[in-house]
């Protein structure tokens, strides 16, 4: 009860404020074309290998796997680490290589391929990180196990794991077991549209050796899945801060023209290009500040190292980790949007802007994975960067599920307050809000993106968007609009209505579940027919995200 009156105190507010909106007017034409929808949305991963076999983890899988399913992918932290599986906030473990007294290589693959086993039988494909080292081969072994927590120093974590080996010829055939081992399990039809890349940002902490020491690592890493699985999908180096400084260029040149540290030869085999990207917010006067320029310059400096060479300009490009920051266990002040709806809209808004920045620089974004899963057995609403908390879905969500029912040919929209790219790519969304949408066209559906978004976690009048659709099909369109909100498809905000629960009754989690669903609202939304097309209004709350899908017989 408590929470149905909180809803329908919110839904009384946005009311009020439509009283108060400002007018914002966008134009779409359907009879024309910026070619296909790249869904690059399907995409996820997270620093805990083992939470893909858990309760919730494994339940979180099925959800992903469910938006479009053999599509989406997983990637993943440590899936070579030494262990017995044991989980914990940036940590994890398989076991897969030990060795005997005699320094003889010992494989064991239950682990690693449990985790992988939870990714396929919920429809989801690895995105095969190659790492971290195991211990016996580590050329510093100790100290190996760390026990970070969220109030230690983040550097904490780099311990054993993050060394080079001590025998690339050992490294190079544990991955060529690994990967024969994976065609072996699951198929060579199946392991061929997986992606393997090497490490995880290797121009940061996560490599305590050199560059060259790196890319040693990579070729024979490359070199192994290659004899493993001729026809296998490489790539990387999957670094941080988009180009890394100089790192990204050096990488590329190493591959396309520099000697090969594995095999002697000319260049390293190079089917898809990664890199991270990452925002940064900001907690300024008691609210935060997000930092969606920072990601978005990020993404706009590699591609303009891989636009810059013949040999990778029409690359598939992954960007490997694409978030509003950079630590998905990490707490703070300045990391409180993860809950609510800021998380949702910056979402809906930063992933058009992605096919915006690949579209000016020539280059084939085919995808950008969310950094983001679930953390076994932490408390509700946590304030980690998660998609679902304790089995329950978090807002955002439903921003992928959202995504996921839009295909076909990409429409062009025009916004009159929209934030243009090369402002947003300098300073953000401060100004003004940033209220526009994707759009698609697939035969006689349309589907409709829609959000309003500010960087700034302050409350602010709604947006009264009137939409010119032309060049569609005659005839009167079905419509089904969902809504992202602080009053609908929100599970946090009914979260809070039952007074933050730890430990929620069996109702309550049902409730929770009932109102994490992403489903059609009732809320006013004009459809009428006008020239050539038909004209569409509603109201969309600040931080709001909305689907409209229109179909014609």
């Amino acid at each position: 009860m408590r929470t149905s009156l909180l809803l329908l105190a919110l839904t009384g507010l946005a009311s009020t404020h439509a009283a108060e909106s400002f007018p914002v007017r966008m134009e779409i034409h359907a009879s024309q074309s910026k070619g296909p929808l790249k869904p690059i949305w399907r995409f996820f991963g997270a620093d805990e290998p083992n939470y893909a076999y858990m309760k919730h983890g494994d339940e979180l899988l099925g959800h992903l796997g469910d938006l479009r399913k053999d599509h989406v992918f997983f990637r993943a932290h440590s899936l070579l680490v030494t262990g017995e599986g044991t989980h914990a906030l940036k940590w994890g473990s398989t076991n897969a290589y030990t060795e005997d007294p005699q320094g003889n290589p010992v494989y064991d693959w239950t682990i690693v391929d449990r985790i992988f086993d939870s990714y396929r039988k919920n429809g989801v494909r690895p995105y095969v990180q190659i790492g971290f080292m195991p211990q016996a081969l580590s050329v510093k072994p100790e100290p190996y196990r760390h026990h970070w927590t969220p109030k230690a120093k983040y550097d904490e974590i780099y311990t054993g794991w993050a060394y080079p080996p001590k025998d690339y010829a050992k490294w190079e055939e544990l991955v060529y077991q690994w990967a024969r081992h994976c065609v072996e399990k699951y198929g060579e039809q199946e392991v061929l549209h997986w992606y393997w890349q090497t490490w995880n940002e290797p121009n940061i902490g996560y490599w305590r050796g050199t560059r060259e020491e790196f890319f040693k690592l990579h070729d024979h890493a490359i070199r192994a899945v290659r004899r493993a699985i001729p026809n296998a999908k490489v790539g990387g180096p999957d670094l941080a801060g988009g180009k890394g400084g100089d790192f990204l260029e050096s990488f590329l040149k190493h591959c396309i023209q520099g000697t090969n540290k594995a095999t002697g030869e000319t260049g390293t085999p190079l089917d898809f290009i990664s890199f991270h990207a990452k925002g940064s917010p900001k907690h300024i006067d008691g609210r935060v500040r997000m930092g969606i320029a920072n990601q978005l310059r990020d993404i706009d400096g590699a591609f303009r190292v891989i636009a810059k060479f013949p040999e990778t300009r029409s690359k598939p490009i992954v960007i490997g980790e694409s978030d509003p920051e950079g630590c998905a266990a990490c707490q703070g002040p300045q990391l409180a949007y993860r809950n609510g709806t800021m998380y949702s809209s910056y979402t809906a808004a930063s992933f058009p802007r992605k096919l915006d920045l690949a579209e000016k620089h020539g280059v084939n974004l085919e995808g950008a994975l969310t950094w983001a899963f679930e953390f076994e057995g932490q408390p509700y609403f946590a304030g980690f960067r998660s998609l679902a908390t304790n089995g329950i879905d978090k807002p955002v969500l439903n921003v992928f599920r959202m995504f996921s029912r839009m295909d076909g040919e990409r429409l062009p929209v025009s916004s009159n307050a929209a934030t243009p790219l090369d402002e947003m790519l300098k300073s953000g969304v401060i100004n003004r809000p940033d209220v526009s949408a994707l759009a698609a066209r697939d035969g006689k559906r349309i589907t409709i993106l829609a959000w309003h978004y500010h960087d700034d976690d302050l409350p602010g009048p709604p947006a009264a968007i009137d939409i010119d659709l032309t060049g569609t099909p005659n005839g009167s369109p079905a419509v089904v609009r969902t809504l992202v909100d602080e009053g609908h498809s929100n599970s946090f905000t009914a979260w809070l209505a039952m007074g933050s629960p730890q430990n929620p009754s069996t109702a309550q989690i049902q409730e929770l579940e009932e109102a994490s669903k992403l489903k059609p609202i009732d809320q006013a939304t004009s459809v009428t027919p006008a020239d050539s097309g038909c004209r569409i209004r509603f109201d969309l709350a600040r931080q709001g995200v909305t689907l409209l899908e229109l179909e014609w017989k």
